[in-house]
């Protein structure tokens, strides 16, 4: 199978129905996720993980954007099954970023010992945590959720649930008029989490990043049929990836927690006191550029 990734455009055109555009939405991400399986076995091509982790979590964040047309109560299974999904390529993607990323970037800027002793603990750990990919890629959930969820997106079966007449009105609605009301509200739910936003508290940080997220899947969905939306994502995305920085901090925390739970190398244990010290210097530093990043991004202008 070729390998898609989730970020290419979906086919989806104006003419399109709420309904028919969810479908495609859900179709194009979940080719994507079925055409990196066999990459996500191994850590051989870390892309795989990631890019099924990134697709199972568009398909969740589609099933909320169309959440006035299909409501909870009719996706909640499937967006149950894609957590699900999520959660299991987690620790693996996690320590894929820890080592190629984060260990990487120190590698010849802490000047101790104790990287490599670090590194074989992360090593060890990696290959543990793929050990729950494989068994989720080869399980009867999997496979069943692989030939049951294609059925129903690809039936457009919430059309035979029980729906409101709202609900089915709003199905039958062009996608555009659709679109153009979800950016509307998600962007609004962006500005009240950042009113008298403070860089200093993770919590309210992080809290807009996922305000910033979910805005940022529904315009990439709807980017083929609103015009401008590409510069407004590439600006949105500049500023996720400063809220990123403080969450990769607490990530990276985490991570090496549980790593050296049974650590007792000194040496080891101050060379990863550094690296979450470094990270985390880094992090506040990048967050200096916020505020202004923060009043560019409300005075943008809506190009839906």
């Amino acid at each position: 199978m070729n390998k898609r990734k989730s970020k290419t455009p979906v086919p989806m055109h104006a003419g399109l129905t709420v309904s028919e555009a969810l479908a495609e939405i859900l179709c194009h991400d979940f080719q994507a996720m079925l055409s990196w399986e066999d990459q996500a076995r191994s850590w051989d091509d870390t892309e795989g993980v990631h890019q099924m982790r990134v697709s199972s979590r568009r398909m969740r964040a589609a099933l909320s954007a169309f959440r006035t047309a299909v409501p909870k109560t009719v996706s909640r299974p499937w967006s149950e099954e894609l957590r699900w999904i999520a959660n299991q390529l987690g620790a693996a993607r996690d320590l894929d970023v820890f080592i190629d990323e984060g260990l990487a970037a120190v590698r010849d800027r802490l000047p101790l010992s104790g990287g490599e002793r670090l590194a074989a603990l992360a090593e060890r750990q990696r290959a543990a945590a793929y050990e729950p990919v494989r068994a989720m890629l080869d399980s009867e959930r999997y496979l069943a959720f692989k030939l049951d969820f294609p059925d129903w997106f690809g039936h457009a079966a919430w059309t035979r649930a029980e729906l409101s007449r709202q609900a089915r009105r709003t199905l039958e609605r062009p996608i555009v008029q659709y679109a153009r009301k979800r950016l509307d509200r998600l962007m609004r739910h962006v500005l009240e989490a950042g009113l008298g936003l403070d860089r200093n508290d993770p919590e309210s940080m992080h809290l807009l990043r996922i305000e910033c997220k979910k805005l940022r899947y529904a315009a990439e969905f709807f980017a083929p049929i609103v015009p401008g939306l590409d510069d407004f994502i590439g600006r949105l995305k500049g500023l996720q990836d400063l809220l990123g920085v403080l969450n990769d901090a607490a990530v990276m925390s985490d991570l090496l927690t549980e790593l050296l739970a049974d650590e007792s190398d000194v040496e080891v244990i101050r060379y990863a006191g550094a690296l979450i010290g470094w990270r985390t210097h880094q992090a506040y530093d990048l967050l200096s550029g916020f505020d202004e990043r923060w009043r560019e991004f409300r005075r943008l202008e809506r190009p839906w």
